[in-house]
Order: C-alpha cells, then sequence, then structure tokens
C-alpha cells in the first residue's frame, strides 16, 4: 500500500473489485498452483490487504516490508511450500494460462529457476518466477548484506547463473508483443489497465492474455497511454 509511484495501488479498482481481487481470482484458475497466498507486510497500512485475503479465502503472511526475500521465504515456510510461483502484485490482469505453462516448463525442464521475461517477448504485467523454497533458501544465506537481492528475491538466483540452472520460457509468436506493458507501477498504468477491464471483463470475466492482444490490435492507440512509463531495474 506504501508504493512510492502509486500509494495503494494493489487496492484501486476496476469493474468495481480491487485489482489485487482480479489477480487472486485469475491465479485461483490456475491448474498448476495448489494455494494462493498473499505476502504483505506487517504496517499497519497494509491492514485492508490482509482483510482482502480473508474476504477471499486465501492465506496471507505478513513480515518485513523491505526485507522482500525474507518475507517470501518465511511464507512459504509457514505454508509448506516445496516449490514457490512468485507473482508481483502489479501483474492484475495476468492469464492463468501463461502461470501454467511456466510451472509445467520449470519441472519438464529439471532447473533451479524459470522466468518467463528474461528475454522480454511476453508483455510487461505477465511476469512469472519459479523457483525452489530449497533454492531461495540457498541464496538467503549468501545475500544477507545485498539491498537489492532482499528487495528482488530471485535476484541472487540470477545473479549465480554458474551455479543455478536457469531457463527463459520464451512466448509464442502469438502471445508475443513486448511493446505492451499491462503493469501496475503509475497512474497512466493505472488507465491503461482500467481501460482494458472495462472493455473485455464484463464480456468475459475469464479474459486471457489472447484477448487482450487482439483487443490492443484493435485500439492500438492504447499502448499511447502509458508508453512514457519508466520500468525499474532490479540493479539500479
Amino acid at each position: 500500500m506504501t508504493s512510492t509511484r502509486l500509494p495503494g495501488k494493489v487496492l484501486l479498482k476496476a469493474c468495481g473489485k480491487p485489482l489485487l481481487a482480479h489477480l487472486i481470482e485469475r491465479l485461483q484458475r490456475a491448474e498448476s498452483l495448489d494455494e494462493v497466498i498473499i505476502a504483505t507486510t506487517v504496517n499497519d497500512t497494509d491492514d485492508p490487504i490482509a482483510s482482502l485475503a480473508v474476504q477471499l479465502g486465501v492465506g496471507c503472511f505478513r513480515g518485513s516490508e523491505h526485507d522482500v526475500l525474507e518475507r517470501v521465504l518465511k511464507a512459504a515456510n509457514e505454508f509448506n511450500a516445496d516449490t514457490i510461483v512468485e507473482i508481483t502484485s502489479d501483474c492484475p490482469a495476468l492469464d492463468p494460462k501463461v502461470v501454467d505453462k511456466c510451472v509445467v516448463a520449470f519441472f519438464e525442464h529439471k532447473v533451479h529457476f524459470l522466468a518467463n521475461r528474461i528475454n522480454p517477448l511476453y508483455p510487461g504485467g505477465m511476469d512469472v518466477r519459479v523457483f525452489s523454497t530449497q533454492t531461495l533458501r540457498e541464496v538467503e544465506l549468501i545475500s544477507r548484506d545485498d539491498p537489492a537481492a532482499r528487495e528482488h528475491v530471485s535476484l541472487p538466483i540470477t545473479d549465480n547463473e554458474e551455479k543455478y540452472k536457469i531457463y527463459s520460457l520464451e512466448a509464442p509468436p502469438e502471445l508475443s508483443m513486448p511493446d505492451l506493458n499491462i503493469e501496475l507501477d503509475e497512474p497512466d498504468d493505472y488507465k491503461m489497465i482500467k481501460t482494458v477491464f472495462e472493455a473485455l471483463y464484463p464480456i468475459n470475466p475469464q479474459f486471457d492474455l489472447r484477448d487482450i492482444i487482439s483487443y490492443i490490435k484493435e485500439n492500438p492507440e492504447i499502448l499511447e497511454v502509458n508508453k512514457n512509463v519508466a520500468r525499474k531495474d532490479a540493479r539500479k
């Protein structure tokens, strides 16, 4: 809730629902996930997020605001997760089918870490990272003095390619649209995401990435809404 660029962003609404509720409902349709857990902070400002978790019937773990790696690891331990599928709350339009593809590929290729936007062909906002809890335990021990690693959970894994097998899942041609960003960082992103939801959700609440891309291709001017938003680099 204390996002510096867009405070309270995860509870902003589209089609009458908080964007975080949309994300959770979409993740609950992913066949590969056993459970969805919200990992938020102990701050009083995040009490509404914990309340939303109760309303949606999903688990909630509360930990450090700044040490996100520790928060995610403790959440995984609390809920006995062997494999972590890390999703950030700025991806409210995430396609559950993309999540399933990532999880299946993670086990098929027998890697330590899989992500689908190492080479960003999938649109921004379709970000999925998969890794084992054991791998996160290992890198937690070697990254305690690295602020960037503590904030960006999987960074100490991807920074150690000599030790960990890393796999990049590429988007198929029909889902490749790297210029499209449907991730929630700034007010212009919210305008764009709200427009997409209001166009597609009333017709089909289970709209997927194909539907989004088709809609954008029919209405390319929407890309202009948030094209100037700068995306953060984990190491800058």
